[in-house]
């Protein structure tokens, strides 16, 4: 599992026009299940990925097909998480049990 922090590096009105394609490409991912929770950090300064991945380089290539990351809106930092405990909704889905 991994957490990416996304930070803008541009403004806001930039980031607004690539919002949609942004959302497709989220939902693409919620989809194959690969996306497990996003959203905006408070303030707007940028965004929040968990992320299921088999390794850091294949996440990090996935990143680099976000629309923010292909028109140079934001940075990303890659967290790798190991999950030990969670909420009982979230046990089965986050550690298979």
């Amino acid at each position: 599992m991994y957490v990416a922090i996304l930070t803008y590096v541009r403004p806001l009105e930039e980031i607004d026009r690539h919002v949609e394609t942004h959302i497709e490409w989220l939902r693409r991912h919620y989809a194959d299940g690969t996306f497990l929770l996003s959203g905006r950090r408070v303030p707007r300064t940028g965004g929040v990925i968990v992320t299921r991945g088999e390794s850091l380089e294949a996440v990090e290539a996935l990143l680099k097909t976000d629309p923010f990351q292909q028109h140079g809106l934001a940075t990303v930092d890659i967290i790798p998480l190991q999950v030990a405990m969670a909420a009982d909704g979230l046990k089965e889905m986050l550690l298979g049990v």
